[in-house]
């Protein structure tokens, strides 16, 4: 089984800083900065999920900056386990280490650029 540690912990991390931050900068940019990563996050899970297409698109919702954590959370843990149950499914066009090494990289620049 896939570790995701580092995935979970880059989540959760931002996370808790996103809700944290002041109102101010989450409206200068840090949620609509999470917003795009925790719809990226979901869509990369729904694909592990879901590798054929055959489910149609699910897209994170816009719900406001106060909420942007928790869906960076949801999204980012939704992901971790997609990535643990992929060893147990169809074989998808990246592997499954990969994708976690990207989502990791995702997260840690979101964040950079959400908090400067």
């Amino acid at each position: 089984m896939l570790d995701t540690s580092p995935l979970t912990a880059a989540v959760e991390r931002f996370a808790d800083r996103l809700r944290a931050a002041p109102q101010s900068r989450l409206q200068r940019g840090a949620a609509a900065e999470a917003l795009e990563l925790a719809r990226g996050l979901a869509a990369a899970a729904q694909r592990l999920e879901d590798p054929s297409g055959a489910a149609p698109a699910r897209v994170m919702p816009d719900e406001g900056v106060f909420v942007v954590g928790d869906q960076v959370a949801v999204a980012g843990l939704d992901l971790a386990e997609a990535l643990r149950a992929a060893g147990t499914g169809p074989a998808s066009a990246k592997a499954p280490s990969e994708v976690l090494d990207e989502a990791v990289a995702l997260v840690e620049r979101a964040e950079v650029r959400a908090m400067r």
